[in-house]
């Protein structure tokens, strides 16, 4: 069952065709902290990412997306890319997890005990 949800496992990003197109045409470039591998087509043309979990694109650094869509042409293991003072560190989307954002009021966000309601809700009269 391995192999068969290898081959078919389109979610991943990681098919047996981008296999073999990247073994044919690709040329391995680097790998960020996430396990994401990076190639470019030898003569340069394209540029593609193989995901480490679940095809998701936030999970991309900001360095190496502007690399893929060839906002620079420096590749981010040869580029010295230090976070400026004011940045926070990169976060996937946590949309669907327990970790996203949840504004006051949300159904979805856990009930905190005495806390003071912020509105008057309308009632007719």
């Amino acid at each position: 069952m391995g192999l068969l949800s290898e081959m078919f496992a389109w979610w991943k990003g990681n098919t047996i065709g981008t296999r073999l197109y990247t073994w044919r045409k690709g040329e391995r470039v680097g790998e960020d902290g996430l396990g994401n591998i990076y190639y470019r087509e030898r003569n340069g043309t394209r540029r593609w990412v193989t995901y480490a979990t679940l095809s998701e694109p936030t999970q991309i650094p900001p360095a190496w997306h502007a690399w893929l869509h060839f906002i620079v042409d420096e590749l981010p293991t040869e580029e010295d890319y230090r976070p400026r003072p004011w940045e926070k560190a990169h976060r996937p989307n946590m949309t669907g997890t327990y970790e996203a954002y949840r504004p006051p009021g949300s159904v979805l966000r856990p009930k905190v005990k005495d806390q003071p309601l912020d509105y008057e809700p309308w009632r007719p009269e």
